[in-house]
């Protein structure tokens, strides 16, 4: 009887773990911003050196520090950690990117791009463009400043983080911004995105 239950018992178990999240569930409490927000990575395999460049980002932006996404879809809000509803975008944020020759990633590349210049060179000529939406128009936003953090330009090496600072005005807080990467020839490495609502 006793080896006739434990079957029936995990099964149960196995069951009842697997149920979908319920309305009114965890999955419904308020998101919690952070002053530093990852955006993603992005991996490309170079030829005809055949390296591969992985692209980290982060959104550094200390007004969102402590703030919580409210609510979903169209009555979405952010209340800052004060309690007062954010109505205007973040004006003054930067992107953190990591560019690197490094395997740190373990995915495939998920492009392949043609570009003859030396990797650790190409690294070193990397430039920044934000673009921001307000629905369908676009405009674009000129970095206030680029610096290279960690190890300086004149010493070779096969990594280099940047950080792109950004004054993007007064804009609603509905904006969206991408960040796009190119070389210094102007092909199109990358894009990170970075949004509240």
């Amino acid at each position: 009887m006793k080896s006739r239950m434990f079957p029936l018992i995990s099964t149960l178990f196995c069951l009842l773990t697997v149920v979908p999240a319920q309305p009114g569930s965890s999955s419904d409490t308020p998101q919690n911003l952070r002053a530093t927000i990852p955006a993603g990575y992005q991996i490309v395999r170079l030829q005809p050196s055949g390296e591969v460049l992985s692209l980290l980002g982060l959104v550094e932006c200390a007004e969102i520090d402590g703030a919580q996404q409210v609510s979903h879809g169209l009555d979405s809000r952010i209340m800052l950690a004060d309690g007062v509803q954010l109505r205007r975008f973040p004006r003054y944020f930067s992107f953190r990117v990591t560019a690197s020759l490094r395997k740190t990633i373990v995915d495939p590349p998920n492009s392949v791009l043609n570009i003859a210049q030396d990797p650790t060179e190409l690294l070193l000529g990397l430039k920044f463009k934000l673009r921001g939406y307000n629905g369908l128009a676009a405009t674009e936003v000129t970095p206030e400043s680029v610096t290279m953090i960690g190890v300086p330009a004149d010493i070779p090496y096969d990594e280099r983080v940047f950080r792109v600072s950004f004054d993007v005005g007064d804009r609603p807080v509905t904006d969206r911004f991408i960040l796009e990467i190119e070389s210094s020839n102007g092909e199109k490495l990358g894009r990170f995105a970075f949004g509240l609502l």
